[in-house]
Parts: structure tokens; sequence; C-alpha cells
């Protein structure tokens, strides 16, 4: 894959920002050239870590003929009129998840990228990791058959460590709570490898931490080949902890933080263990934006997909609040949803 670098201006100065530079030091795709947020102070430390300039403005970024794409980690309520800015400027926009915190702004922003021809590419990580890409490479192969069942864990430990100011952890900034922020990465994964959603059942508590917003949620999914798959979201518990089994009528492969990956084939014994490919991920995304920004492919998660995903999540928010099961269809003819 050889193509000439891409210039990107970093957008938003939270921790998130940091993750991704850092990500972007260890490819030869991407320069960081600008950066903004309205805090001074913020896009001056951020300029003098990553070497590159402190922009005085949003509209000067945009302004800039040399800059090729936006890096966008502002906050869920502003995605829509940052990345339509950009992409009426001409911009490429690589975009943090959740596209959006309404499906309305979710297409909007879509729309407005297609209609201006720029990519949009979201920020899904961790579909990428090589214990999903081994799984889905046999799903693929027929090697798990019917696929019947999932379960999945996304978990971390908040008590303490919250800060109540912040967007991400204030219900209108967040809704949902920690489903729509860490769930969702899991709603991906199982979309990617089970297929898409059609319904979903959803339930949320706050538990443990202070503030408005659930710290523990729990999804159903139904999915449009049949199968069930459930997601379990928590900010309340000890430590952090991942997992995900993914169940076929001849083949179950078993994944979790602290075993690794495992499979069991139909008349088995035991599961054996799987060894896979390392990805750093967030350089794998990055590189496919920036690949496609050159032409060359399309983001594997794009701002279609990305609403989808949202929509499930927005299912799932409606369906805990009125305690009924609730179709992706239904919130998608919503036009307020």
């Amino acid at each position: 894959m050889t193509f000439k670098p891409i210039n990107v201006a970093c957008l938003g100065m939270g921790w998130w920002s940091d993750v991704l530079a850092d990500a972007i030091q260890k490819t030869d795709k991407i320069n960081i050239v600008s950066c903004y947020t309205r805090s001074e102070d913020k896009r001056n430390t951020f300029a003098k870590k990553y070497s590159c300039a402190a922009a005085p403005s949003y509209e000067a970024i945009l302004a800039d003929k040399h800059i090729d794409a936006i890096v966008n980690t502002t906050p869920n309520s502003v995605h829509r009129e940052t990345t339509i800015a950009a992409a009426q400027a001409g911009k490429h926009v690589f975009l943090d998840k959740p596209i959006a915190n309404t499906v309305a702004d979710g297409r909007a922003l879509t729309e407005a990228c297609r209609k201006a021809g720029v990519v949009l590419g979201m920020g899904y990580q961790r579909r990428r990791e090589g214990q999903f890409r081994w799984i889905k490479q046999q799903i693929d192969a027929g090697i798990f058959g019917k696929l019947v069942n999932a379960e999945s864990n996304i978990s971390r430990d908040r008590l303490g460590k919250i800060d109540l100011r912040s967007w991400r952890y204030q219900a209108v900034g967040m809704p949902g709570g920690v489903m729509l922020q860490i769930g969702i990465h899991y709603v991906d994964v199982l979309t990617y490898l089970m297929g898409p959603v059609k319904a979903v059942s959803g339930r949320s508590a706050q538990l443990v931490l202070p503030g408005d917003n659930p710290d523990v949620a729990s999804l159903i999914l139904e999915h449009e080949n049949g199968a069930l798959s459930t997601v379990n979201a928590s900010y309340a518990s000890a430590s952090e902890y991942y997992l995900m089994n993914i169940y076929g009528k001849d083949a179950s492969a078993y994944y979790d933080m602290h075993t690794g990956l495992r499979w069991l084939k139909r008349g088995a014994d035991k599961p054996d263990a799987v060894s896979y490919n390392k990805i750093d991920t967030f350089v794998d995304q990055l590189e496919e934006f920036a690949a496609a920004v050159r032409g060359q492919g399309a983001p594997e998660v794009d701002g279609e997909k990305a609403t989808l995903s949202l929509a499930v999540m927005r299912a799932g928010i409606r369906s805990a609040q009125l305690g009924r099961r609730v179709e992706i269809a239904e919130i998608m003819a919503d036009p307020n949803a």
C-alpha cells in the first residue's frame, strides 16, 4: 500500500485525541499538521506534544488547502455540525464513534459527506482485533455452520474515576450511558460476526456511580438470521473485563481478555487454544482511512453502518424506557430518534 501521506488536523483535544494521535505517530501514511479546540491551553499542549500548528479557529483549519482531512473527536452532540462543515470545505473526516447521539444527525452528516464526495471513516477499532478477525474467517468459511447465539461483556471500573463535568458521563451528552459509550463497540462486533440486528430488548440501571446516567446495561439482540445475542456493559465493575462467545451449530468460539481465544468443534471433548495475529487496531483503521482518501478502497465502517449501530443503541434505550421490544425499523422510521 503505497501512496502520498495525507495531512490531517485534529479537532477536539480530549483524552481520546491523544490515543489517535499516538497511533498516527506509528504510521508514515498520515501527518498531523494542525489542531484545534476551544481551550487555548489544551491546543497548545497538543501542538507541542505532536509537533503541529495550533490553529486559531476551526474555520482556519477548514480554509487551509494543505489539510486533507479532519480527525474528529469532538463531543457526540456536535458531530453533525463539525462534520458537515468539514464536508462542505472538501475535507475528509475520520469520526470517533458513535456517529452522533441521534439517528437523524447520523444520517445528515453521512449524506453531507456523500454529497460533497469526501470520505467518512468511523472509529470502530474493536472489530479489527485479531480474535474477531479469526472468528470471522471461520464463519465465512462455513466452519461454524448456522449461527445460533452469542454473548458478550464489556466492563470497566469507573468508581472514583469519573468527572461529572465531562459530556461523556452526562445523559444529555451520552444518552444511554455506558451502553452508548462502550457497549456500542460490542454491538458493532456482534453485527460484524452474527449479521444485522432486527430488534432489541434492553434494560439499564444506575447502581454505583453518581450522576444521571446508567452505569450498567444489558441488551438482547435479535439478528435477522434468527440468532440471538446479548451485550452486557458496566462501569460499576471491580475491574476491566472483555468477553465474547460465539455459538454455531457446528462449532463455537470463546474469548476473554484473561484466557485468550479457544474454539470447540462439534464432537470434540474440549476446546483448543487458538493463536491469532495481533493487530494494532488504531493504526489499522487510520491507515485504511488514509488509503480511502487517496482513492484506494473504502472504510470498513462508513456512515451508513455507523448509523445502523446507533439505531441499535437507540432501540435499546427506548426499550429500557418503555419496557418493550423495539424493532430497528421503528427507530429508522422515526425522524426524532
